[in-house]
């Protein structure tokens, strides 16, 4: 076997390793698209690699050439969507599938001109090169700039010259050999392969460790995100809260903290059962969404407990968005509670002080909540007032409409 056979050899093992990866990944991962388009792309690489091994058997190699030129464009096709599919750009099929189809064409066409053609040899390497250019012309796009998002771009880029560089390869090489069936015994195809298994297993190994990288940022966000609601629970919560509070205290922007609690929720599951409890709190969550700055930290506490961070947001500030919250979550229907039921909350809101800890933050936010829920529920209490002083009632929920459940009287703090 020549030098370039063995390349060849190597090459083909490493695309089938690719494969194989890429294919557990996306049976560990069945929400994951990505990992099977580049599994699908090594696996085109196989194909593409066991018909330049069948050439030199052939006695007219126009199909089997045919063919590898195919299954390289489709592996190189499949890598660009694949790449469109993981930074959120979206893939253009007709385009995609109508340039492939005549770049087969053409290659077909531009078999006539002969091995020593330049014109050919572009013409076989221009379509990867471009495949090549647009992927990476996505990645830079999409924004990211995480080191390997550049990295595997600037891969892309490069494999883009590589291609197109490749008819000057040959010519400096000695060209491509008289027919296809002896490319595989020409410096051209030692050196060509050499290169392309370098940038094979560069640009594969950057795709997997992107794929990994993405499945442990999934799993890091399940393991901080309470299933029910969407928002943090407490572990994520803490993990950000933290870090926000900092932020604000470099910035001299101050930060304020809103504990919430739905009021008489048991009073809810007991009436109309867990699933209508489960809608309350998905109801109460996009309210939070809804009327939280971006930039708040939102978490579901436990149970019927929620708390929200406001960084950049002082007391005055913090003490609106609880208000808005009441407001908009008492008017707000929620599918499976009878008509006229009507749904309130509790709130506790305080600024964070300098050098307080997140606890203590946490503590007195509490500690203001209960205060509310002592002077009658769906009110706001900030740190250090009376009770009596308490914001008012929201003027839609002074009067209980017909057929809602009746407002029960002094509860404890879970109420």
């Amino acid at each position: 076997m020549s030098s370039a056979g063995v390349i060849l050899a190597i090459n083909l093992s490493v695309a089938a390793l690719f494969t194989a990866a890429f294919a557990i990944v996306a049976v560990s991962n069945t929400s994951d698209r990505v990992a099977r388009w580049f599994a699908l792309a090594y696996g085109f690489g196989i194909a593409y690699l066991l018909f330049e091994f069948a050439l030199p058997s052939q006695a007219d190699p126009r199909l089997v050439y045919d063919c590898g030129f195919a299954a390289f464009l489709g592996a190189v096709a499949a890598v660009t969507v694949g790449i469109a599919r993981r930074y959120g750009r979206e893939v253009p099929w007709g385009l995609l599938l109508g340039a492939c189809a005549a770049f087969v064409l053409l290659n077909h066409l531009a078999y006539e001109l002969g091995r020593p053609s330049l014109l050919r040899m572009l013409t076989y390497q221009a379509p990867y090169a471009l495949l090549q250019a647009v992927g990476a012309a996505i990645i830079l796009r999409s924004g990211r700039r995480q080191a390997m998002d550049v990295a595997l771009a600037s891969l892309f880029a490069l494999s883009a010259v590589h291609f197109l560089a490749k008819p000057l390869l040959a010519v400096v090489t000695g060209g491509p050999g008289v027919a296809p069936q002896a490319y595989i015994d020409t410096d051209y195809a030692l050196y060509s392969q050499s290169f392309g298994a370098v940038l094979q297993v560069g640009s594969g190994l950057l795709m997997l460790m992107l794929l990994v990288r993405d499945m442990l940022v999934e799993i890091t966000m399940r393991s901080e995100t309470d299933a029910l609601s969407g928002l943090y629970n407490r572990r994520g919560f803490d993990a950000r809260a933290e870090a926000a509070i900092q932020g604000s205290r470099k910035g001299g922007m101050p930060a304020a903290l809103v504990a919430a609690d739905l009021d008489n929720f048991k009073r809810i599951n007991d009436s109309f059962g867990h699933d209508a409890g489960d809608r309350v709190i998905e109801a109460f969550a996009s309210v939070l969404r809804a009327v939280g700055p971006e930039r708040a930290v939102l978490s579901r506490w436990g149970g019927e407990e929620f708390v929200a961070l406001l960084p950049g947001t002082n007391l005055a500030g913090a003490r609106l968005f609880a208000e808005s919250v009441r407001g908009a979550f008492a008017t707000l229907p929620v599918e499976g509670m009878p008509d006229g039921t009507r749904l309130t909350a509790s709130f506790g809101v305080v600024q964070h002080r300098p050098d307080e800890q997140l606890s203590d933050l946490r503590r007195r936010a509490d500690a203001a909540l209960y205060d509310a829920k002592q002077a009658g529920r769906n009110r706001v209490c900030v740190s250090g007032q009376s009770a009596g002083d308490g914001m008012p009632e929201h003027p839609l929920a002074t009067a209980t409409p017909a057929g809602s459940a009746p407002r029960p009287g002094r509860r404890d703090r879970a109420g």
